[in-house]
C-alpha cells in the first residue's frame, strides 16, 4: 500500500518540476528540455515500479486518477488553476515591450519576435497587447488599424455604400431606376429622333 502514497507524492513532486521548469509545450522544447523531461519521467516512475506489473498497472492508473483530479480542481477552484498551470503574463502593453515580465518567464526579445513572426505578424509596433500563454504560446491583440478587414466589417461597409447609393440615386445614369422606383416614363420621341 505504500505504493501508492509514493505514486501521489511523486506526481505532485512532477507537477512542481515541471512547473518551475518554465512554459514550453512539447513543440517548443529543445532537444535538451526534452531529454530532462524525460528523465523526471523516469525518475519519478522508477522508486514505484520495481518489477510487478500490477504495481505497474495500479501506479499508472493512480497517476491518471490524480490527473483528472487536479483538473478537476482547476476547474472548481481558481486559485488552484493559478497555482498549477498559472496565468497568462502580458509582454506587451499598450504597444511597448514589458522587459520585467519578459525576464520573468526567461524570455529573450527574440524569441518574442520569433513567436510574432509565426504569427505573421511582421512589427511589434503593429501589436496593441500581447501575452505569453501558460502553454508557452503567443495570445495578442492588433492595434486598430493593423487588423484585417473581418466579413461582418465588410457587410457593414457595404451595406453603408449601399445605403448612400439609395438616398441618391442617380435619376439620368440609372438604367433600373424607373423599374425599381415604379416611376416609368415613356421616352421622348425627340429623343429617338
Amino acid at each position: 500500500m505504500d505504493f501508492m502514497w509514493e505514486a501521489i507524492v511523486m506526481i505532485l513532486t512532477g507537477f512542481l518540476l515541471l512547473r518551475l521548469s518554465g512554459r514550453k509545450s512539447l513543440v517548443q522544447m529543445t532537444v535538451t528540455t526534452t531529454i530532462v523531461m524525460i528523465s523526471i519521467g523516469s525518475v519519478i516512475v522508477q522508486p514505484i515500479i520495481e518489477d510487478s506489473i500490477i504495481k505497474t498497472i495500479v501506479t499508472v492508473a493512480i497517476f491518471i486518477i490524480v490527473l483528472i483530479i487536479i483538473e478537476y480542481l482547476q476547474v472548481k477552484f481558481n486559485p488552484l488553476e493559478k497555482l498549477i498551470t498559472g496565468k497568462a503574463m502580458p509582454v506587451i502593453e499598450n504597444g511597448q515591450l514589458n522587459l520585467k515580465n519578459l525576464k520573468k518567464l526567461r524570455f529573450t526579445v527574440d524569441k518574442l519576435e520569433m513567436h510574432i513572426r509565426q504569427k505573421g505578424i511582421s512589427n511589434i509596433s503593429d501589436i496593441k497587447n500581447a501575452t505569453i500563454e501558460p502553454n508557452g504560446q503567443l495570445g495578442y491583440e492588433l492595434k486598430p488599424d493593423a487588423k484585417p478587414l473581418t466579413i461582418g466589417e465588410f457587410k457593414k461597409l457595404m451595406g453603408l455604400m449601399i445605403n448612400q447609393q439609395n438616398q441618391s440615386p442617380d435619376k439620368d445614369g440609372g438604367l433600373f431606376y424607373e423599374v425599381i422606383n415604379k416611376q416609368h416614363q415613356p421616352p421622348n420621341r425627340d429623343d429617338l429622333e
